[in-house]
């Protein structure tokens, strides 16, 4: 065969890349004739509902990782400040 369609296989150099055979959210087959709709470069969804829904969870996500790491930074100022308050408490009493 001259031709291969190139949603036939995963590509073998890259095995983490998903082969473009199956919608990524709801695992509905993509057929040769319909549309594929593409997200973030190499993600496949059978219709725009799909990657729309994907793209919202993404969304959430980051949000969520934002505040985690706000919060973490948060705590990590508090208990800097603490220690440094700590450490001139003791320089003074010295």
């Amino acid at each position: 065969m001259a031709s291969a369609f190139f949603f036939d296989a995963e590509p073998l150099c890259e095995p983490s890349v998903p082969a473009l055979d199956a919608c990524a959210l709801c695992a509905k087959p993509l057929g040769r004739d319909s549309d594929i709709f593409m997200y973030r470069g190499d993600t496949p969804f059978c219709s725009e509902e799909c990657r729309h829904e994907q793209m919202q969870l993404d969304a959430i996500r980051a949000r969520q990782a934002a505040r985690s790491a706000a919060r973490r930074q948060q705590q990590y100022s508090a208990r800097a400040e603490s220690r440094h308050q700590e450490s001139r408490k003791v320089s003074v009493a010295t």
